[in-house]
């Protein structure tokens, strides 16, 4: 276990926080954000502020960390996260240090210049995603997909519970939250139809999921083991996999998810380091039959992380549809890692590992509006009587999460995303 002072419960800081905030003290998470008429930094979110880490180092507030002197003024995080897992720890500490209310090495001028209002700026991309991956890790979700398409008595895939099941998504649609994702048009075979037809989607779905972001390289042909993976992951982030269901039953046959998956994928803007998460780690569900010893760890490597979707037509209010945890994961982020490198397969810095999508055991924990409705058959009720079977334009999807213990909320900001018309083009 990670030992840090910048988890005690008991830290205040000069900067005000409002009451259930996802950013106390404690919290520190990194993210890329921009000034009108400037470049992107670096920051870290404090409350309803962020603080500019590139002014901190250029004034010496980071002396004796050895730091690169452009570090935090990067369009991305990857080169600082390249520093490594206890680089980043380092980096976090002092900026605890410096927000402690305590702590006057920041006068009332730096204050001013170092702290800059949330509302001010644009929130970025965090990192340029080098790999992605999607995991199919929740036992639960797996159930409920394998009795809806297949055999309800026998709905795991014989393989399912004997390693972590993945598929290699597409980086370059990864988007920061608010940006509007476009419906998006492939072949759908109708039911009363012997032949695919070429439309928008008709059955477009949120997937709830929460990802790990590496910071570390491997050379091809090394495994990472369990026991040292967390190591190459500097934090977490949530992550809606937004997917289209008609075209994935269509096309998924025999080589698994294409384009209903690589459309768009909406991540939160802040990196939850690990260090933040630990006061949070639980044991995960019981494995059996017992993994092969490459996949076996030691302690706890789940989290309680408190995860909940909400969804918006249009100008109505926000309705919460599920509500439901990390912690039931069946396949752990350490196992996910260490499989996922068994065969020598490299990683590389900001490398983002989806967990798939994150069900519960009961029907409002379920993380997809597949589930929810049961594939179309027992719609929801929204705010102003509006019912959803699925995502219809101009909807918005908001995944918030959250980790509580002590006092302490170590929260991820909003992952969320519009849905946007489906663009004309040839059939």
């Amino acid at each position: 276990m990670v030992q840090t002072t910048a988890n005690d419960p008991r830290l205040r800081s000069w900067v005000s926080v409002p009451a259930g905030s996802d950013f106390p003290i404690q919290n520190l998470p990194f993210g890329i954000f921009l000034r009108k008429g400037s470049s992107p930094v670096a920051g870290v979110a404090i409350g309803d502020d962020i603080l500019d880490l590139a002014y901190l180092n250029t004034n010496g507030y980071f002396h004796g960390l050895h730091l690169p002197a452009d570090i935090f003024i990067q369009p991305t995080l990857n080169e600082f996260l390249s520093l490594g897992r206890r680089k980043i720890r380092e980096v976090r500490e002092r900026v605890s240090e410096l927000l402690r209310d305590t702590n006057d090495e920041l006068d009332a001028d730096g204050r001013v210049a170092a702290l800059v209002p949330a509302r001010a700026v644009t929130l970025l991309l965090p990192v340029k995603v080098a790999n992605y991956t999607d995991f199919y890790s929740s036992e639960e979700h797996a159930t409920n997909v394998g009795s809806m398409f297949r055999d309800p008595k026998n709905a795991l895939l014989p393989n399912w519970k004997h390693l972590p099941i993945g598929y290699h998504g597409r980086a370059s649609s990864i988007v920061v939250t608010g940006t509007g994702i476009t419906r998006p048009k492939g072949q759908i075979k109708p039911a009363d139809s012997d032949l695919p037809v070429f439309c928008p989607t008709r059955k477009l779905d949120f997937e709830l999921e929460v990802a790990f972001v590496t910071c570390g390289d491997t050379p091809l042909g090394q495994a990472i083991h369990t026991a040292e993976a967390e190591e190459y992951m500097a934090g977490l982030v949530l992550l809606n996999d937004w997917s289209a269901r008609d075209i994935q039953q269509w096309e998924y046959v025999p080589l698994g998810p294409f384009l209903a998956k690589n459309f768009g994928t909406t991540i939160s803007p802040w990196i939850v380091t690990m260090d933040a998460l630990e006061p949070f780690r639980v044991q995960g569900p019981e494995q059996n039959p017992h993994v092969l010893p490459y996949l076996a760890y030691e302690g706890a490597k789940n989290f309680d992380i408190v995860l909940e979707v909400l969804m918006q037509a249009g100008k109505a209010e926000p309705a919460t549809v599920c509500r439901t945890n990390f912690k039931y994961m069946y396949w752990n982020v350490s196992q996910q890692l260490a499989h996922h490198t068994v065969n020598g397969c490299n990683i590389q810095v900001g490398d983002l590992y989806a967990s798939g999508t994150i069900s519960g055991p009961s029907p409002g924990s379920y993380g997809s509006l597949l589930e929810l409705t049961w594939n179309g058959q027992k719609p929801l009720h929204l705010s102003g009587g509006v019912q959803r079977t699925f995502i219809e334009d101009h909807d918005t999807v908001i995944m918030r999460g959250y980790a509580e213990k002590n006092g302490v909320r170590i929260g991820f900001g909003d992952c969320r995303g519009t849905i946007q018309p489906a663009t004309h083009a040839r059939s």
